[in-house]
């Protein structure tokens, strides 16, 4: 089995516990208080929501959202990647969102790549490689119900927003990596500009106005769908509730709010 690492393997910036633990003996006793106080004490989300300003009529109790990617669906345009890279002015080499090439033989090896996150397609598949199947598969951070990542988090600054969304506060953020080492879906990277934490927020100062993410109004397939669950008309809820679907490496438990249509055994 060949497999290439995923997009954000190369650029995380990872941090030991060894490390971290060292750095933070050196500061002084009032800092490491005032990161203690930050741990037990979170900011209430609804205070520091992304996108979402105060006194707007967007209310989180409200919503409960979910994405849905139709795998059938996916030509491995890259028009999705581009839309988020635009959208949230992600770092060059760093993804939000990318696409994955499953090509499977006939003697069951498989081969796994996202060349720049597949933004520009895919090249033809080597000569001599007796192909029997191969299917694109998007990816994004899942947004799970239990999340790895806000309970590694030291300061808080990892939190789920009562509307289901898995955020960063950047101005939390100490840029440690713990979260990025904790997914298991290899959707978090810490941006090199700002030093803290980053992963997609299904365009959360999009989707609190009413409107889709990026990378779903740029599908021209409809590959990607992203809908409300408390909407009963909204046709997500009736995909999720009545269709087969299934979520990335349900072992681990994280109970993922992005769900895949024509999942297949093969992607991890």
């Amino acid at each position: 089995m060949s497999q290439t690492p995923r997009p954000t393997g190369k650029k995380i910036v990872e941090v030991s516990r060894r490390d971290f633990l060292t750095g933070a003996a050196k500061t002084l006793p009032g800092v490491a208080l005032f990161v203690g106080l930050l741990r037990v004490a979170p900011v209430d989300a609804a205070e520091h929501a992304l996108g979402v300003i105060a006194g707007t009529d967007y209310d989180p109790t409200e919503h409960l959202f979910a994405y849905v990617i139709d795998i059938n669906k996916c030509i491995g345009c890259g028009m999705c990647v581009k839309a988020c890279s635009l959208e949230n002015k992600v770092p060059d080499h760093f993804y939000r969102t990318w696409i994955e090439r499953y090509v499977i033989s006939g003697k069951g090896d498989v081969i796994v790549e996202s060349p720049d996150g597949g933004m520009s397609g895919f090249k033809t598949i080597t000569p001599g490689f007796n192909v029997t199947k191969s299917y694109f598969v998007p990816k994004i951070c899942n947004h799970c119900a239990n999340t790895p990542c806000s309970q590694v988090c030291p300061v808080g600054a990892s939190y789920t927003n009562k509307d289901g969304v898995v955020l960063v506060d950047s101005k939390r953020c100490i840029g440690c990596g713990y979260c990025v080492q904790a997914c298991p879906f290899g959707s978090r990277f810490i941006n090199p500009e700002t030093r803290t934490a980053e992963k997609c927020t299904w365009c959360y100062h999009r989707i609190t106005k009413g409107l889709k993410p990026a990378c779903v109004e740029a599908c021209p397939t409809g590959a990607r769908t992203f809908g409300d669950m408390m909407n009963e008309r909204d046709p997500i809820r009736k995909i999720v509730t009545e269709e087969h679907v299934a979520v990335l490496q349900p072992e681990k438990l994280t109970k993922p709010r992005c769900y895949y249509l024509n999942y297949d055994k093969e992607i991890r």
